[in-house]
């Protein structure tokens, strides 16, 4: 009991030293003083905030049967689980990348990967994620490309018009998968393929009247042929091959957006 009294005794010699400094202190400079120390305590808060809410969120969409759940389990643990099926649910997970499990863990932040089933009443499910993602990688099936073409573009298209998309600008990865084959379309071929299509959607949307279009935003710039470079966002193409591991373009893209 006598050490607390001691305590609060020098406790109060010190509050009362405080406050007769602080009458020393003639009024402006003090005000000056409180502003400063506001203003100080406010950056630190702001900036923790921004560090603690940056995403660490990838979001895996696309067409059902492109690949995506191989893609998530080759980046998660370097498999493809062959028997995997179509899933009706979000797979998701937070992880380190397959091929830094065996780096030093504390330097390396863990990924949260979102893998959207592709089936079109279930694609309403990504607007759950696209608020809180780090970046998109767009799944297209590099060998059943031109059979899907139309499917394709209107997905990728629907994602590249979304406010939650283009607000944030949020970079975009079209990942032309199953490379590996022999009859695969090249990453290239794919990017030519998706543009003009895109700019025919886009040019038939055009002329619909506002209240018809689903979309937020419009693609490209009036005037001219649609091209990936137009959009406000970072749009690029990689390849990958799921069953074979070949996944490094992904993973180099997630690793840009994912610090």
């Amino acid at each position: 009991m006598e050490g607390i009294e001691q305590w609060k005794t020098e406790a109060q010699q010190w509050l009362q030293q405080g406050i007769e400094y602080a009458h020393q202190i003639p009024p402006t400079q003090l005000y000056a003083a409180v502003a400063v120390l506001l203003f100080t305590t406010l950056l630190l808060l702001t900036i923790r905030l921004l560090k603690r809410t940056k995403s660490n969120t990838i979001v895996l969409s696309g067409l059902s049967g492109s690949g995506k759940t191989v893609l998530f389990y080759q980046l998660r643990d370097g498999s493809s689980h062959q028997g995997t099926v179509t899933s009706m649910e979000p797979n998701e997970g937070t992880f380190l990348l397959h091929s830094e499990s065996a780096k030093q863990k504390g330097n390396i932040k863990p990924v949260h990967v979102v893998d959207v089933p592709g089936h079109s009443r279930l694609r309403p499910k990504l607007d759950e994620f696209l608020p809180q993602a780090a970046g998109i990688v767009f799944v297209v099936d590099a060998l059943e490309f031109l059979p899907n073409l139309s499917a394709v573009t209107e997905y990728l298209y629907d994602i590249l018009t979304k406010a939650s998309v283009v607000k944030r600008k949020l970079p975009v990865l079209i990942c032309c998968n199953k490379t590996d084959k022999v009859t695969a379309h090249t990453k290239e071929f794919i990017r030519k393929q998706l543009e003009k299509e895109i700019e025919k959607l886009r040019v038939s949307r055009s002329g619909v009247s506002d209240a018809d279009i689903a979309n937020d935003y419009t693609l490209g710039i009036p005037g001219e042929v649609f091209s990936f470079s137009q959009c406000i966002n970072k749009v690029t193409i990689g390849e990958a091959s799921g069953l074979t591991g070949e996944i490094s373009q992904v993973e180099e893209f997630i690793r840009a957006h994912v610090k």
